[in-house]
């Protein structure tokens, strides 16, 4: 995957961060345009599905690489296999929403033909197979709100505000903001949001279930420390690379294909999962002796949990 980071102009900015005692990594992802609030034009959302699409097929050559007993490492040209996504904004806001000056075609964004698809960012989302957090400050709002919900995991500070405002100005959501904020936050909810267009401040946000974890960006000096909602999203990465990578993708898989099923078609499709997974390690034993090994290990250090 190329690493934009070292282009002064790039409009999205990539990185891979090392995780603590792990020889995974993060993918960090930048929105680019501060000076416009982060909002996405057509080279945004091309440079954004192009980024997508290449770490979705680099995570589903892990899996092939599974089924052929190679973990893959060998054939990652950047050393590192990916634990986590984690998709930001660079400055004060995550997104803003649409760059009104150059927007993308609305048509080909709201278009399922496969050489549109190519260029959506959220369907391209959508087909990556590792967890994708996100670091929302400051604005979220209409197609910058779609973006936060095509991640896995949100979080915030107390500068987070989302607004979805296509009922003021007579647009339609394309990126699948009518159904996503009903599954996180209710219908009701999701109505008293999208139908006044009025702001979402942070606190509401996480008590409503839409901020999965709400920071405290001030330090122990009352000053407001910005990198801090990024150094959680680190953390929380690093606490997914020290477990297996390939049952968080497949419970990754489990969680998302059954979110559009009744609960009996997603218990049932989970079952399939788990034997599927089952018969392909039941063979050596090796994960029931690694389990044991964790259980009767008295000297191995009792992470302290922040759940």
């Amino acid at each position: 995957m190329t690493d934009s980071s070292t282009t002064e102009a790039a409009v999205v900015l990539t990185s891979r961060i090392p995780l603590p005692d792990s020889e995974r990594c993060a993918l960090l992802i930048t929105l680019n345009r501060p000076h416009k609030k982060n909002c996405f034009n057509t080279e945004v959302c091309h440079k954004l599905a192009q980024i997508f699409h290449n770490v979705a097929e680099e995570v589903q050559g892990y899996d092939s690489n599974c089924n052929n007993d190679d973990d893959g490492s060998n054939n990652n040209e950047e050393g590192q296999l990916l634990a986590a996504v984690i998709l930001t904004g660079a400055g004060k806001s995550f997104c803003a929403g649409a760059d009104l000056s150059a927007p993308p075609n609305p048509l080909h964004q709201s278009s399922d033909l496969p050489h549109h698809l190519q260029w959506n960012p959220v369907h391209q989302m959508s087909r990556v197979g590792i967890p994708i957090i996100g670091v929302v400050r400051g604005h979220v709002i209409t197609g910058g709100f779609e973006l936060a919900l095509a991640c896995d995991i949100l979080i915030g500070s107390h500068t987070t505000t989302f607004r979805d405002t296509h009922v003021k100005f007579g647009l339609a959501p394309c990126w699948g903001l009518s159904q996503k904020l009903t599954q996180r936050i209710g219908p009701g909810r999701a109505k008293i949001v999208s139908f006044s267009a009025r702001p979402l401040r942070a606190e509401r946000a996480y008590e409503w279930g839409l901020l999965d974890e709400l920071i405290d960006e001030t330090n122990n000096s009352s000053e407001v420390d910005d990198d801090v909602v990024l150094k959680r999203a680190i953390e929380l990465s690093a606490n997914i690379a020290s477990n297996d990578p390939l049952m968080v993708r497949r419970y990754k898989r489990a969680m998302v294909e059954g979110t559009s099923m009744t609960l009996q078609n997603g218990l049932q499709r989970e079952r399939e999962l788990g034997i599927s997974h089952y018969l392909e390690i039941v063979g050596d034993g090796a994960t029931f002796e690694t389990a044991k090994d964790f259980i009767s290990d008295d000297k191995r250090p009792r992470a302290q949990s922040k759940l």
